[in-house]
């Protein structure tokens, strides 16, 4: 008796199982895309949202009759940065700007928003994403404490530009008790953002909407 004969041919299940798998799979796929493409808008706007919330805490209503989110200026900023700028207009004529800044945290980057009047006066400062130790260095959220809204209404000659600094380095800000990085980092942000307006200022409240 030849041995092949003895062999019994492959059983349809092991394809079939292939053509199950391979389904099973194309399915997901298509699940995955198509859901997907449903929440590509509802993100997209929920962004919007999270920009145009960002936006209204560091730039008055009373500032503004315009949208900022859609009058904008990208730029780049000392660290070679590209940022965008939203401008904020009443009648036509700009009356202040808003951009990101960075700093330095004890954890790592420190991302802010930053509204500027067209004097060179902080309308707001506020954080949008850290990684500080809890009860510690997070205390630069307003929801937190008010430290930053220490800001509001200071310009780089307001203190002086020397003294844009937390009080342990011989500057006007308050650190927090047990987290120097954190305030450091953020003062030198804001102040970097202050020197950019003053760089820049003719640039960023020009008449032509972009």
């Amino acid at each position: 008796m030849n041995v092949s004969d003895t062999l019994e041919p492959p059983a349809p299940r092991t394809w079939m199982h292939g053509v199950i798998l391979g389904a099973f799979c194309l399915g997901f796929g298509l699940l995955l895309a198509l859901t997907d493409r449903w929440t590509v808008d509802d993100i997209a706007a929920r962004a919007l949202e999270d920009r145009q919330n960002s936006l209204k805490q560091v730039m008055p209503d009373a500032i503004l009759d315009n949208n900022p989110v859609t009058d904008t200026l990208t730029m780049t900023n000392a660290a070679g940065k590209e940022i965008t700028v939203y401008r904020a207009r009443r009648a036509g004529k700009v009356t202040g700007v808003a951009y990101e800044i960075y700093g330095n945290g004890y954890a790592g980057e420190v991302k802010l928003m930053m509204g500027i009047d067209a004097e060179g006066r902080v309308l707001g400062v506020r954080a949008l994403a850290h990684k500080e130790t809890p009860g510690l260095g997070d205390k630069i959220e307003e929801k937190k404490t008010g430290w930053i809204l220490r800001f509001t209404g200071l310009s780089l000659g307001n203190p002086p530009a020397e003294r844009w600094k937390v009080k342990k380095d011989g500057g006007d800000f308050d650190q927090f008790a047990g987290a120097t990085i954190t305030p450091r980092g953020v003062v030198g942000a804001i102040r970097g953002g202050l020197e950019f307006f003053a760089a820049h200022k003719d640039e960023l409240l020009k008449g032509k909407q972009g």
